[in-house]
């Protein structure tokens, strides 16, 4: 690609407030809407940002995950909950190895991993894409993983 001399960028112009103060003001943009380009007044010159289709992102970043091993759950987060929880049943117990709150985070992503899982063929299975709170609650009930909440 031949190489090209750019021209330097036209200054902006300076609008007058009321109390005298200056502030810079951006082409096609409308001060009034809070710096946001008005439909009005993107025309033809302007160029309309790319985006995918619905789905497209939402199916890369599955393959992604499914792709990596590292645990989803933020660390800190999980291991506070953890004490949380354990405080209650059990307030005597305080101290946690970290060989057993990694396990216990593994534990934990597996079973969610396939609870979508399952949740996700119950709503399939049902001739619709997006999830809802029942076929999480008969993937429960059918997986034998206790009463559905």
């Amino acid at each position: 690609m031949a190489r090209t001399k750019h021209t330097p960028a036209k200054p902006r112009k300076r609008r007058q407030s009321a109390a005298g103060v200056t502030s810079p003001v951006s082409p096609g943009r409308s001060p009034a809407s809070g710096g946001r380009a008005s439909t009005a007044a993107r025309d033809g010159s302007q160029k309309k940002p790319f985006r995918y289709r619905p789905g497209t992102v939402a199916l890369r970043e599955i393959r992604h995950f499914q792709k990596t091993w590292k645990l989803l759950i933020p660390a800190a987060p999980f291991i506070r909950t953890v004490r949380e929880i354990s405080h209650i049943y059990s307030p005597e117990i305080t101290r946690w190895t970290a060989e057993a709150l990694v396990a216990l985070q593994e534990a934990s992503e597996d079973f969610l991993v396939h609870l979508f899982e399952d949740a996700n063929l119950c709503a399939i299975h049902a001739k619709r894409v997006t999830l809802m709170k029942k076929d999480y609650e008969l993937a429960r009930r059918l997986g034998g993983k206790g009463q559905p909440w």
